[in-house]
């Protein structure tokens, strides 16, 4: 079993791949750049880093590893737990974990873990084709040179010229700089407008995005499902302390979780807008606001719903189940 394998398949479509009792792989979007030493361009990609503090089963890995080879849950559960395992006495006896396609981790003077993404592979999608490449630079000297030689090869006659003793030119040739010093002013000015709102608006864009990242991989509950267990009561049929609705859970679909309130309220008034029977759940360990596209009593009609919307609405969505 290859667990590096079905990692790396994961994060093309998920923000965060956990390893239970080992870390997890999160991604952030990084768009394009020059490197300027080297000329070099770079797609928009996606940057890969390690949280060894991540470590409690989401069952995302699980059950891939468990639809794709045709396994039982807890018998993949088992496998992963055990290479988790080895991975972390390998990191002990001082050796380092290179992961192919995903890059290296190993533990440092301190006994901290740390990571070298691998630059093999782009995680982006939407980037899928594009290769970084290298422009040659732009030379404009040799413009200037051929100038200079032009005049040394040319003479320049200057012949004065009789100007009349009354003549509005010079009167003209003022206003003519006052002008250009008013235009040249005003577009400095709208310039420095538009490099402002474009400052801005790239600064509450980034804030948005990590933002949403860290409630994608760090505050969400990562609880996996429980289905209920059939058990047999060899109790009396009336017990007076005994209430059947005390073990009925409700099953969640959570559309996300924020850090102000009047945001998960906007994302319910979308959601509702496109049909969905959105609610407010309430506040997560984290005071984070969580927002439902759905609740249900049936645990098989909360996983069918929650898989047609990762298919059709979106993929971020997961499940929380109370009682």
């Amino acid at each position: 079993m290859v667990l590096e394998h079905y990692i790396s398949e994961l994060l093309y479509r998920y923000n965060c791949v956990v390893v239970p009792e080992f870390g997890a792989f999160l991604t952030q979007r990084k768009s394009a750049g020059l490197h300027r030493s080297s000329n070099t361009f770079y797609p928009p990609s996606k940057v890969l880093s390690f949280n060894n503090q991540l470590t409690t089963n989401d069952g995302l890995l699980v059950s891939y590893m468990a639809n794709t080879e045709k396994v039982g849950y807890e018998k993949i559960l088992k496998k992963v737990l055990l290479k988790a395992a080895e991975w972390r006495t390998s990191l002990e006896q001082g050796n380092r974990i290179k992961l192919e396609n995903i890059g290296e981790i190993w533990l440092n003077s301190e006994q901290k873990m740390q990571f070298q993404p691998s630059d093999k592979v782009n995680y982006l999608t939407a980037s899928f084709g594009l290769s970084s490449f290298v422009a040659a630079p732009v030379t404009r000297e040799v413009l200037k040179e051929e100038v200079l030689e032009l005049e040394e090869k040319v003479p320049f006659i200057i012949t004065p010229e009789q100007r009349e003793t009354t003549s509005f030119r010079p009167y003209l040739k003022y206003a003519a700089i006052f002008l250009l010093a008013l235009s040249a002013g005003f577009t400095g000015y709208r310039t420095y407008n538009e490099l402002q709102n474009n400052k801005q608006l790239a600064q509450e864009e980034a804030q948005e995005q990590v933002s949403k990242t860290i409630q994608e991989a760090t505050f969400f509950d990562t609880t996996p499902l429980e289905l209920p267990v059939l058990e047999l009561d060899a109790k009396p049929a009336k017990e007076p302390n005994f209430d059947p609705k005390s073990t009925v859970k409700t099953h969640h679909i959570i559309a996300g979780a924020f850090r102000f309130e009047k945001n998960a309220n906007k994302k319910i008034r979308q959601l509702k807008r496109r049909g969905f029977n959105a609610a407010y759940l309430g506040t997560n360990d984290f005071g984070l606001h969580m927002v439902t596209y759905d609740s249900f009593k049936n645990p098989q009609d909360a996983l069918n719903a929650l898989q047609k919307i990762r298919r059709t609405h979106s993929s971020d969505a997961w499940l929380k189940s109370v009682k």
